[in-house]
């Protein structure tokens, strides 16, 4: 097991815990590059894995880091969407121009969600972002001018200073340098005052209030920065299917975000790009098991592939004809997580990381859980 010596305060501010850290994720960055020669297109889409990963980004600042649960964020997804697509083909505003505007524009909704919601917290919260969710569905539906109403609307590719991103490998790279910022703001902005204030409501209102947080402002920001993260990954999003239709947008999408987060792990920036990884490769899994499964079972998972499966998490019905066992296998995999892995894929990780550290000194109780209450918490 190695042990990192802090010779100075500088390295406490550093995003890396050392050297070796950061030599680790360059070498990921560099596999990254050379991903979309190494992987083909049909079998996974890995610039679908990356907006996913920045949508699970920013459900975790709210749900992994501030603790309050949004069934709500597929909205927030769709205005970005919407917004982003208006801006762009509508106005004829440059991209990057489009982009900003539908952050911001998709910032004010958290703003307006989180305003009303500061008095409540658990299932009531999560009552009240599902009602929205509604809501928000109903406007896209009924907004022909603007979003095309049950006929859709199409997306061009994007066009970024006069640079047309057609090609497959073009798009790949923008998601990656739009997942790599949001993962470096989002760092920075948990290291911060207000990241502790986030951290300090998700372990205790109580106690975080006695310390002179305002509980009223910081989950009013949380909200603001979740949704201008979704905001982006909606851009994206748009661009990525190449039509958007109300359907698309629905509650199911804001469950299966909500799953995808939970998987992955809450409570780390690692969980929402493992939870990502999850479900773009939950479809592959499946439709190479189906070869050795028995003909009936087989025909049950009948999906079509990995876009199939893409369709079904998205839950754009008209794409696929039989969507199969694809969702009852996540969702036994999430209940099978929920109770002998409760900290997800990077819970996991972090274990085989520990017990090869310090094998074969590794003792099994070293992550058993125990229910410990703080002080604060007693008095709810």
């Amino acid at each position: 097991m190695r042990f990192v010596f802090k010779t100075s305060y500088t390295q406490d501010l550093g995003l890396f815990r050392d050297d070796v850290q950061r030599n680790c994720y360059v070498v990921l960055l560099a596999g990254l590059v050379v991903l979309p020669w190494l992987i083909p297109n049909y079998l996974v889409d890995m610039s679908l894995v990356l907006i996913y990963a920045i949508g699970g980004l920013s459900l975790m600042v709210l749900a992994g880091y501030t603790g309050l649960v949004s069934l709500g964020h597929a909205a927030f997804l769709g205005i970005g969407a919407y917004a982003h697509v208006y801006f762009a083909q509508s106005l004829g505003l440059p991209w990057l121009v489009a982009l900003a505007l539908a952050v911001v524009l998709t910032a004010a909704a958290g703003v307006l969600v989180g305003l009303p919601a500061l008095r409540m917290t658990g299932v009531y919260l999560t009552i009240a972002t599902l009602a929205f969710a509604l809501i928000i569905q109903e406007v896209f539906t009924r907004w022909d001018r603007v979003t095309g109403g049950l006929k859709g609307r199409a997306v061009d590719k994007p066009v970024i200073l006069g640079v047309a991103l057609a090609h497959d490998a073009a798009f790949y790279f923008l998601c990656l340098a739009v997942l790599i910022g949001g993962l470096w703001l989002t760092s920075n902005v948990l290291r911060s005052p207000t990241g502790r204030a986030w951290i300090a409501i998700r372990d205790s209102e109580i106690a975080a209030q006695s310390l002179g947080v305002n509980l009223a402002v910081y989950k009013t920001m949380a909200f603001a920065y979740s949704a201008a993260l979704m905001g982006v990954a909606g851009a994206l999003f748009a661009h990525k299917v190449g039509f958007l239709a109300p359907d698309i947008f629905s509650v199911l999408l804001s469950i299966q975000l909500l799953l995808m987060v939970v998987v992955g792990g809450l409570g780390s920036l690692h969980g929402a790009v493992f939870g990502a990884v999850f479900v773009a490769l939950l479809p592959v899994a499946i439709s190479q098991a189906r070869d050795v499964l028995p003909a009936w079972i087989g025909g049950a998972a009948g999906v079509l592939g990995p876009q199939a499966g893409t369709a079904v998490f998205l839950g754009v019905d008209r794409f696929v004809k039989q969507p199969g066992l694809e969702p009852g296998i996540f969702g036994l995999i999430l209940v099978l997580f929920i109770l002998f892995e409760p900290l997800g894929v990077y819970g996991r990780w972090l274990k085989l990381r520990l017990f090869f550290s310090t094998f074969p000194l590794y003792k099994r109780a070293t992550f058993r859980r125990q229910k410990s209450y703080m002080r604060s918490e007693r008095l709810r």
